[in-house]
């Protein structure tokens, strides 16, 4: 009995243990979403990683994405993407080519504008490791995707404790590849253009892009 009884008392710490950390978990991401939702605009800069050593692959490339609330445009891998609230323009200048296309239907899709909101939907999360960084104090918290079927195994979000701003993403997939971001600036509140999300079809046209429509 007295065995019976020490199980369930060490069950039962380690599953209030883990709430807690869950719960920990959960008040940090709710914070960094709320920061993010109180600018108007976010510019941010980063480097991306992608590498399976089994496979012999390791990209790595510097990218840029102006957002403002569902609308954004970005650079990345040599092309530009914007989407001005309602059709996503990829511009590939080595090809000439413009490729237009509606918003994706898909809800789980991770677009420019859900890659700092991502996180609140779809996974189960707790606390991770604390790291030092430059002086930073960057807190991690580890992403389970509910789906069992997701081909992404875990997320690890590197949130800077005082900005609450995210500061590192490391994806690691079932099949082994690991995409890393890593962010070297983050700025809020731009003054912005106001034509900065519109796709001007004419001056693409004459500059002689090839203007697909899907």
């Amino acid at each position: 009995m007295k065995n019976i009884l020490l199980v369930l008392t060490v069950v039962f710490l380690s599953n209030t243990t883990f709430a807690q950390n869950s719960d920990k978990a959960k008040v940090l991401l709710d914070d960094v979403y709320n920061k993010v939702k109180s600018y108007d605009n976010i510019y941010v800069d980063f480097k991306y990683v992608l590498n399976n050593s089994e496979a012999g692959i390791n990209q790595e490339t510097r990218g840029e994405v102006t957002l403002q609330g569902d609308k954004y445009i970005g650079n990345f891998f040599g092309s530009t993407q914007l989407f001005d609230g309602s059709k996503v323009y990829t511009i590939i200048p080595e090809n000439e080519e413009v490729t237009i296309e509606d918003k994706s239907d898909d809800e789980n899709a991770l677009t420019p504008a859900k890659m700092l909101t991502f996180y609140r939907e779809g996974h189960n999360y707790e606390m991770d490791i604390l790291q030092n960084v430059n002086g930073r104090k960057i807190q991690y918290v580890k992403l389970t995707p509910i789906d069992t079927n997701s081909e992404i195994k875990t997320i690890l979000l590197g949130i800077d404790a005082e900005t609450k701003h995210i500061y590192k993403l490391i994806e690691t997939g079932k099949n082994g590849t690991t995409t890393t971001i890593t962010v070297n600036s983050f700025k809020t509140d731009q003054p912005l253009s106001k034509t900065l999300f519109t796709f001007d079809e004419a001056k693409y046209k004459n500059d002689g892009y090839y203007i697909v429509r899907n």
